[in-house]
């Protein structure tokens, strides 16, 4: 229980006007890199999430949340998809070839990941940050010979709408590796926002792939649910529902990488900006133990007038306590303020210095995305204020140890 006499007696050592310059600038130190610290993990943290949070989007605008694997022919995936509707979580199932080819166009070749879809049912699974910039799912139809393209494959093959593509599917024939060509016409572009799909991915008709693969082991059911953090629960829910013939993939499992990457980032950005408010620790420690010094004359007189061990050690508790309270409270008001602020202070701080920090033609993403967490502030306050106030131990157990005789004596 904090009493009242060593709390005063705290508070006034810590605003006496007669204390020593040099101490004070210390403590205003500590102060400042409490606040600084705090203010900048908080601030970090909330634009890592913010990337995090744009990337996990932009992966599944044309990603499904899981797919479904196993004995499924393409003739029979109708019983598995009305079993599958029947789960409450899963909000769209869309029946996909998936395989790999090779694009042909004049001397150009690249190599792209095709999807076999069907149009009404694809529609559900993508999202809305899809953007169509010539033609769109419908476009699609069966036996069309039709496809869509990521806009960044059409940039380095140099195509256009209508031109002709020549498909190569390599498929493996009683041991031997046989290529399966086939002509389709572009028929539109598309933008999801991520490399890998732009510059990558060809969507044609679900009925158009299945001729060219001659075995069903390419086929999936790739499902949507309401809420994609759930999807790991609702794939161990499908996995109980459907047996263990199936295997079933969520969208964690299969770009576990990189966000794996970003948190091991966001880790090691703590670290380093914990070591921050370590150095203000230090510096709490340094003012404390020079104002024990400077006060032990005091020290000494309230020892004298029945004052314990115990309560001399608190007052210089609560004076650090109290450095690192202010410090981690203006911090982190500070840094949600910047954290909140960001996605509008950035432009404007690229106009005032003339440079674009993300610019359009190196970054899918060109603005700094900011997400608070009231889980991270929380983390940071207390692990914060925790160090910068275990740095007050040490001065308060230095004060309890003077001798009052020896000091009132002039030793």
């Amino acid at each position: 229980m904090i009493k009242k006499t060593e709390f005063f007696i705290g508070f006034r050592y810590l605003n006496s006007k007669k204390s020593n310059g040099f101490i004070s600038f210390v403590s205003m130190m500590s102060l400042t890199g409490i606040v600084l610290g705090v203010a900048t993990l908080i601030t970090i943290l909330s634009v890592m999430n913010g990337f995090e949070n744009e990337l996990r989007n932009r992966l599944l605008s044309m990603s499904a949340h899981g797919y479904i694997e196993g004995p499924i022919s393409e003739n029979e995936w109708e019983n598995q998809y009305k079993l599958i509707s029947e789960s409450d979580e899963v909000k769209a199932i869309s029946p996909t070839f998936v395989f790999n080819g090779i694009i042909k166009d004049g001397p150009s070749i690249r190599s792209v990941n095709v999807n076999g879809v069907i149009p009404e049912y694809e529609s559900k699974i993508l999202d809305n940050n899809i953007k169509f910039i010539a033609g769109d799912i419908d476009s699609l139809t069966k036996d069309s010979n039709s496809v869509l393209i990521g806009q960044n494959l059409a940039y380095s093959l140099n195509l256009f709408i209508d031109d002709d593509i020549l498909l190569m599917i390599p498929i493996v024939n009683n041991g031997v590796i046989e290529p399966i060509l086939s002509k389709f016409k572009v028929k539109g572009f598309f933008e999801a926002g991520i490399q890998e799909h732009d510059s990558s991915l060809v969507l044609m008709n679900f009925y158009d792939a299945s001729k060219l693969l001659t075995k069903n082991n390419n086929f999936r059911l790739r499902y949507s649910v309401d809420d994609p953090m759930l999807s790991q629960e609702t794939s161990e829910k499908l996995s109980e529902l459907l047996g263990n013939k199936y295997s079933i993939i969520d969208w964690t499992q299969e770009n576990s990488a990189y966000f794996g990457a970003i948190k091991l980032e966001k880790v090691m950005m703590s670290i380093v900006l914990m070591l921050v408010i370590a150095v203000a620790a230090f510096n709490i420690i340094a003012s404390l133990i020079m104002t024990v010094t400077e006060k032990k004359d005091d020290i000494a007189v309230l020892r004298t007038l029945g004052i314990s061990s115990r309560s001399i050690q608190n007052i210089f508790l609560y004076q650090g306590s109290l450095i690192s309270f202010t410090g981690v409270t203006v911090g982190v008001i500070l840094g949600c303020v910047i954290a909140i602020n960001t996605p509008e202070w950035a432009p404007m701080l690229e106009n005032f210095f003339g440079f674009q920090i993300m610019p359009s033609d190196v970054f899918y993403v060109t603005r700094i995305p900011s997400i608070l967490n009231t889980g991270d502030i929380a983390l940071i306050a207390f692990f914060s204020f925790l160090i910068t106030s275990l740095a007050s131990y040490y001065p308060a157990r230095r004060a309890t140890e003077i001798e009052p005789a020896a000091v009132l004596r002039g030793e």
